[in-house]
């Protein structure tokens, strides 16, 4: 799963924008689009990301949490994410996305690490 800072960037330039013409969309500074493209910047507000979403013509749900197709032409076929399926901040997710990179057996190993790590 990319980062939120990887899908912004990746939603604007698939809409063929500058982060300025962006950040004129939205209503912000190009400070704060280039921001919300840098892994450790800061995060948009929900209202920020709405609108993102509609100028560039993504999906919201992928532009938020990297689930479901990323165009809006997608969405019907794609099956609703369950609550507790999402990350709650950048470490989980980084956890999630090098889980998924591995073969099974790895991730039954990753699995008792962390559980190790966990009951400690």
């Amino acid at each position: 799963m990319e980062l939120l800072a990887k899908r912004i960037r990746r939603a604007r330039t698939g809409a063929r924008l500058t982060q300025t013409q962006l950040a004129e969309a939205v209503g912000v500074q190009r400070s704060a689009v280039a921001q919300w493209e840098t892994a450790r910047g800061t995060r948009p507000r929900v209202e920020h990301m709405v609108e993102v979403a509609i100028r560039t013509s993504v999906n919201f749900e992928w532009l938020a949490t990297g689930r479901g197709p990323s165009h809006l032409d997608l969405v019907e076929s794609t099956p609703t994410a369950m609550l507790g399926d999402f990350a709650d901040n950048e470490q989980e997710s980084r956890m999630l996305e090098l889980m998924r990179r591995l073969p099974p057996r790895k991730q039954d190993m990753a699995c008792e690490m962390v559980e190790l790590l966990a009951s400690r």
